[in-house]
């Protein structure tokens, strides 16, 4: 499908926003780009580039109207999510609300939400000061989760076991939150998926349920992903209920989401819910590869207004490894060309250059590499 005279704002350049910029690039629309990074790498791949940051309302609105956009998305990336929202408000676009965008990027009140609505979620307790903290921790117990409220890519979370520094625990997760906010979560045990969804006038599409493998215990920086998800069919089932009301209480009527949840002995509960792509390559890379649907080509035409075309989704494999390696300074690569030969290896990617230090990972910016 070729959409004739129509542009799109792209918040974002980074690598995370060049499949969003091809794609509306392949379906003939004018890309309108914008990131504060002047030599960010989708630049040139855009047919106009904004050298302005994502976060700024002003002048994001200042050249939404210039424009005259059609349409404005991002992908995989909450920090701008709220931008989005009060843009397509304010020149009547199909974006999600403002009021969803501040349920869908900040923790806190996500939980509210979902609570509000009956969804399962764990026992949490928001803390606006180090007082409220000690408090939520003693009313919790010794092993709990802590997280800053708005952040993403596993920043600032740390699982609590009762005999780490407390002062250096807040310290740590509430640099990583911008309204200086931080949730003290019941720790959820069990396996954790992410559920793929495309919305459209309502109607909640599931498109793959991801397994999901993560460091573990402290951080949880996701390092592997597998679709479709190995899990029953009666869990399955379970998931996608809940992710319906999780979607349902956020008020995610159009667009993406990205569902986070783990089986617990209780069932499943959510972690977190994204009114966005699902990042780390899932819906960019292996949705497509495992289903044969294109979630970035579906995001760009709903904000114009299309309707995407669910038919013919299929059944196959797909996976990503994200390498992990000790500490120490990166000094050779062997057998690259080799293993990108290999079958079914559709690519490997460095993520560090030769003589770059490579420390324990805390956070996903902080990881090898991926095949």
């Amino acid at each position: 499908m070729i959409i004739i005279k129509q542009k799109i704002m792209i918040l974002g350049a980074s690598e995370l926003q060049v499949p969003a910029i091809k794609c509306a690039n392949n379906l003939g629309l004018e890309t309108i780009v914008l990131d504060y990074d002047i030599n960010a790498v989708g630049k040139k791949y855009a047919s106009k580039f904004y050298n302005i940051s994502t976060l700024d309302y002003e002048q994001v609105l200042s050249v939404a109207k210039k424009e005259a956009i059609n349409g404005i998305i991002t992908i995989c990336s909450d920090r701008p999510m709220p931008i989005i929202a009060k843009v397509g408000e304010q020149l009547n676009l199909r974006t999600i609300s403002y009021n969803t965008a501040m349920k869908a990027t900040d923790k806190g009140l996500m939980r509210d939400a979902l609570k509000e609505h009956n969804v399962p979620i764990p026992r949490y307790y928001k803390c606006v000061n180090k007082v409220d903290f000690l408090e939520a921790i003693d009313s919790i117990g010794t092993k709990c989760i802590i997280k800053p409220s708005n952040n993403s890519g596993s920043r600032g979370i740390y699982l609590y076991n009762g005999h780490e520094n407390l002062d250096d625990i807040y310290k740590y997760s509430s640099s990583y939150s911008t309204n200086h906010c931080v949730l003290v979560e019941e720790y959820m045990n069990g396996p954790e998926v992410s559920v793929e969804v495309i919305v459209h006038e309502e109607k909640i599409n599931i498109i793959q349920i991801t397994d999901k493998i993560t460091t573990g215990n402290p951080y949880f920086v996701e390092m592997g992903h597998t679709q479709p998800s190995s899990l029953s069919s009666d869990i399955k089932k379970e998931i996608i209920q809940i992710t319906k009301g999780a979607i349902n209480a956020l008020g995610i009527k159009n667009g993406p989401a990205h569902v986070e949840i783990k089986v617990t002995s209780q069932g499943p509960k959510i972690v977190e819910v994204g009114a966005r792509l699902g990042g780390d390559h899932i819906t960019t890379d292996l949705v497509p590869l495992s289903t044969g649907f294109n979630m970035v080509d579906a995001t760009i035409k709903i904000s114009l207004g299309i309707e995407p075309d669910f038919n013919n989704i299929t059944s196959k494999n797909a996976i990503i490894r994200y390498f992990n390696s000790n500490s120490g300074y990166l000094k050779k690569i062997k057998n690259l060309d080799k293993a990108k030969k290999i079958e079914n290896v559709v690519e490997i990617t460095i993520l560090k250059n030769i003589n770059d230090y490579v420390d324990e990972i805390t956070n996903s910016n902080e990881r090898l590499g991926y095949v």
